[in-house]
């Protein structure tokens, strides 16, 4: 039996597949786009993906994606510092920032608590959110995690562990169905539940 895919696409297939969200037909859709373009077209892409880890940075303060540390929302001087919202990813801050409702800074904890996949505390930037309310320069940490399962749960860790720095802490309110990953609700929606956030404890 003749082989039909050659070797090569194959490959870029296999890489393209193991992305969030794209099968095989969408992985072999984007490979069959990218070999129709001209070759300067693919090189440029490939460049682009080679300097993506050179160019980036995890921001010093709030652990978002920069190419400057601090970023330039830690870094902007119009920004409330003393409010800070928790969220599990950067593309959670990105979804908020663009309901244009929120003015304060940010604390990314790359991920969520999910004791059967081994990811604890410890596998998150739970510490170093510990170390910025001990600093003093907190007045309110708002939790934004999505309301999934270990979104919730990371959200009822972090209001304990919080409480006992007698912080202010408040949880996004109304507008976020169950199950939902923030990043996927509408902005105005989003928008909504950071102005109508709820004080815990």
């Amino acid at each position: 039996m003749v082989h039909a895919v050659p070797a090569a696409l194959e490959r870029l297939i296999k890489e393209l597949s193991k992305f969030p969200g794209i099968g095989e037909k969408t992985a072999t859709r984007l490979a069959l786009y990218i070999l129709r373009k001209p070759a300067a077209q693919a090189l440029q892409l490939s460049e682009v993906l080679a300097e993506l880890h050179k160019a980036i940075q995890l921001c010093e303060v709030c652990f978002t994606f920069s190419e400057e540390s601090p970023c330039v929302i830690c870094s902007d001087p119009k920004r409330n510092a003393r409010l800070v919202c928790v969220v599990e990813e950067p593309g959670d801050l990105l979804a908020i920032e663009k309901t244009a409702s929120y003015k304060g800074v940010y604390h990314i904890l790359h991920g969520s608590l999910s004791p059967m996949d081994g990811i604890g505390p410890d596998e998150l930037k739970v510490k170093e959110l510990r170390q910025r309310v001990l600093s003093g320069e907190v007045d309110e940490v708002l939790i934004a995690t999505s309301s999934t399962v270990p979104g919730e749960a990371t959200a009822s860790y972090l209001a304990d562990m919080l409480g006992r720095l007698s912080v202010r802490t408040s949880r996004l309110a109304c507008g976020i169905p169950m199950g939902m990953d923030i990043k996927y609700a509408d902005m105005h929606t989003l928008g909504r539940a950071v102005e109508t956030r709820r004080t815990l404890g």
